[in-house]
């Protein structure tokens, strides 16, 4: 469908254009013109007086896809390495659930790493495994590992897809939605079955994490989603599982790139925030970045290390990458300490599943004490030194 404006119709009276929340709506020649920053809200239907704005179908609105053709949950089973990543498993166990649920099988994809690595996969709860070690994939590529999971969808015809909302899986997953025009929810923090329709519920946080939004994709296959890690539950390990392993030739992959070099960073406290199971985080009432020393020594001793709130990135006292919350990451350590948090809806989203919660805060109205296992009233610069105190006296 669009929105046309029927010249023979309109008076130029500009009702249209003010009544538009997209600015959408310009003069030309004294007559209203529909441009290229229409949202189809429709909006404008109703503001003309001379019924001059209408919406006509184009070709293809009414074409659905045949749903029927398509059966099976899918995981991109993400590698780096040849090492298979943490938000595989969490997804695994998702779309064990789901698979369940529809009463079909559960595939995984994995490309780039040798089959040796599929077996795993299985362990984990996959029925099949469809693997390709083609040099081409070895390192991650938007272009080629976008065209194999297009091509292998297009061949098997799954009607959900999960991958982690990774640097990788948000990379390379909208272009495979794009190339099946079909629909992508990104972040999802939950995922189910409608018991009417069959169709997967998508949630994720909107509106700045102020609500959740449940978003479904009714007319196209497959339903594409990407998930936070640590939002999802493992399943448990059997090794006795038995599965398929199906091999798949990368033929006729292009790339118009090449990857000369990766470089790892390296810190004292280095550890990946997704898989540390003590974080020590900050926020703005560290008071500054040498606040983050201190902070960075607490976890050296627990053995964990540092995050942040957006507050903290944004004044410049630590790397986005150190970032928790809603446009950063989500952990569920077993020991999450807030420091100088005060909770704001948008960090609460990345780390209130987290086992135990110790929150330090001047302020005893902190939203951040409402999620807390355990809560300090006190100023972070008093409370930490006496903290990191008390270990080392105990380790001693």
């Amino acid at each position: 469908m669009r929105i046309i404006v029927k010249e023979d119709k309109c008076v130029g009276c500009g009702q249209c254009i003010d009544s538009c929340p997209y600015t959408a709506i310009e003069m030309k020649n004294e007559k209203a013109v529909i441009n290229d920053y229409c949202q189809f809200c429709r909006t404008c239907l109703g503001a003309c007086p001379e019924g001059a704005i209408s919406e006509i179908a184009e070709e293809g609105d009414s074409k659905k896809a045949d749903l029927a053709g398509y059966h099976g949950v899918w995981v991109f089973a993400e590698q780096r390495h040849g090492e298979i990543a943490s938000v595989v498993y969490e997804l695994l166990g998702a779309g064990r659930r789901l698979a369940d649920e529809l009463g079909t099988e559960l595939s995984a994809v994995l490309l780039g790493a040798p089959e040796s690595s599929a077996g795993e996969l299985i362990s984990c709860g996959s029925d099949k495994v469809y693997v390709s070690s083609d040099p081409i994939l070895q390192d991650f590529n938007d272009e080629p590992y976008s065209q194999l999971m297009t091509k292998l969808i297009q061949t098997h015809k799954p009607e959900i897809v999960l991958a982690g909302a990774t640097p990788l899986g948000r990379s390379f997953l909208p272009r495979v939605a794009a190339r099946l025009k079909t629909g992508l929810t990104a972040d999802c923090t939950a995922l189910e079955i409608d018991k009417e329709t069959g169709s997967l519920l998508q949630v994720r946080p909107a509106f700045g994490g102020n609500i959740m939004a449940t978003i479904l994709c009714p007319n196209n296959r497959p339903q594409i989603a990407t998930v936070r890690p640590r939002v999802m539950k493992k399943l448990a390990v059997d090794h006795g599982r038995k599965g398929e392993i199906i091999p798949v030739a990368g033929i006729n992959l292009t790339c118009r790139t090449k990857i000369i070099e990766t470089v790892q960073e390296t810190s004292e406290c280095m550890i990946n925030l997704q898989e540390a199971e003590f974080i020590v985080s900050g926020g703005r009432g560290i008071g500054g970045a040498n606040g983050f020393s201190m902070l960075e020594e607490l976890a050296l001793l627990l053995g964990g290390t540092v995050a942040a709130s957006r507050a903290a990135v944004d004044e410049g006292w630590i790397p986005y990458r150190q970032q928790v919350g809603q446009t950063g990451k989500t952990v569920c350590p077993k020991i999450y300490i807030a420091c100088g948090i005060s909770g704001a809806v948008q960090h609460l989203v990345g780390m209130q599943s987290s086992d135990t919660i110790i929150a330090i805060n001047k302020n005893p109205e902190a939203p951040i004490f409402n999620v807390a296992t355990y809560g300090i009233v006190g100023d972070v610069r008093e409370v930490i030194p006496l903290l990191i105190k008390k270990i080392k006296e105990g380790k001693s």
